[in-house]
């Protein structure tokens, strides 16, 4: 235990020493939320919408024919019918579906005689990129079951979305304070951790660890617990500030705020321990430079941080189904935006503790004690 703690600290006063590194890991990930978070636009595609259609009759039918035209032609949604209301509104609280459709069994009946058939919207609006497509795209299609406009106003006999929002308004701005997160996580775990040791390597002075009685596991294990230490403090930094610039509340208190501590430490255990299996037998730091822009890139942009999963061509949703960055920002969106405790992102948690440990042990055994 000594000598672990002795690795941690010599570790930690190196990265003090370093104060270029210690700013570049705070302001980085700022700069990206001003920028992206102004800039950022996109089409989206195969947004998952739940439909439940109580209506047999033909004006309803019309609605589903416009939204299957949209399905086959721009893709903009992808359609799965369900027969249970309840069911498909719960499915978009547990981020299953982004919106779930319900068409009432009487709304051909209202249409008919001009007394206000109305069908409901149940949306995900912490999503803010998908809100106002999905919105706009379900209006339209309704809009178009005649051949008249339908004004904004309600009047009898017309036809209106009635939408329901299930949680507090997220703007895009405050929607990638997640991906802003995990990103600090990310600089911080390619400046300490492994990179300390490349540096040790490429200067020479790694000879001082097999100078010691330290084993393998005390090695990687303290170059990570001292890693965690100095990126848990930078992600909460940056955390903090995104918060109060984005005017971001914590409704919640301290359970939600225990869930993001959580959160913070596993995935930066788990990025930790990545690198170490990525970079653990790297001799120069210009590896770890050229790595960095590319694992940033492969892991970051494919996390849902920026853009819907959902919308992501098969092969790259199913590389988001192993990339922890995913999985940590499905959990804080969670979190932040609907107020979900442990339970409901216990499979992120889950994941990323799973994660953790593979990573940990193939780092160990892949790790080179020798010169």
């Amino acid at each position: 235990m000594i000598r672990l703690l002795a690795v941690i600290e010599r570790d930690i006063k190196k990265f003090r020493r370093n104060p270029v590194v210690v700013v570049m890991g705070l302001v980085m990930p700022i700069i990206y939320l001003v920028i992206i978070g102004n800039s950022f636009q996109g089409k989206l595609k195969n947004l998952p919408i739940a439909v439940v259609n109580h209506d047999a009759g033909t004006y309803a039918a019309r609605i589903m024919e416009n939204l299957r035209a949209v399905e086959a032609g721009k893709r903009t949604l992808t359609l799965i019918r369900l027969n249970d209301q309840k069911a498909a509104v719960a499915g978009v609280r547990e981020g299953i579906y982004k919106a779930a459709l319900i068409v009432p069994p009487d709304f051909t009946k209202k249409a008919v005689l001009k007394r206000q058939p109305e069908v409901g919207l149940f949306i995900d609006n912490t999503d803010s990129v998908s809100l106002e497509t999905i919105r706009n795209t379900v209006n339209g299609a309704i809009m178009s079951i005649s051949g008249e406009y339908i004004s904004i106003k309600e009047k009898p006999g017309e036809v209106y979305l009635r939408d329901i929002n299930l949680y507090s308004m997220v703007d895009y701005y405050q929607s990638l304070v997640p991906g802003v997160v995990i990103m600090a996580i990310f600089l911080g775990t390619m400046t300490a951790g492994v990179f300390n040791l490349v540096m040790d390597k490429f200067l020479g002075i790694d000879e001082s660890y097999l100078l010691t009685p330290l084993s393998r596991t005390e090695i990687v294990s303290g170059l990570v617990i001292s890693g965690l230490a100095i990126t848990t403090v930078l992600a909460f930094t940056v955390f903090t500030i995104s918060m109060l610039i984005t005017g971001i509340p914590l409704a919640e208190g301290i359970e939600q705020g225990t869930s993001i501590f959580i959160i913070i430490v596993l995935t930066t255990l788990a990025l930790l321990s990545m690198m170490f299996v990525f970079l653990g037998r790297a001799t120069h730091p210009r590896i770890v430079g050229i790595f960095s822009g590319f694992l940033n890139v492969i892991f970051f942009f494919p996390s849902g941080a920026v853009y819907p999963v959902e919308s992501f061509p098969g092969w790259l949703r199913a590389f988001a189904g192993i990339n922890p960055e995913a999985y940590a920002v499905h959990a804080m969106k969670s979190v932040l935006f609907k107020g979900a405790g442990l339970q409901a992102i216990a499979g992120d948690i889950i994941f990323l503790f799973v994660f953790t440990n593979i990573m940990m042990g193939i780092a160990i055994m892949s790790f080179k004690r020798t010169l």
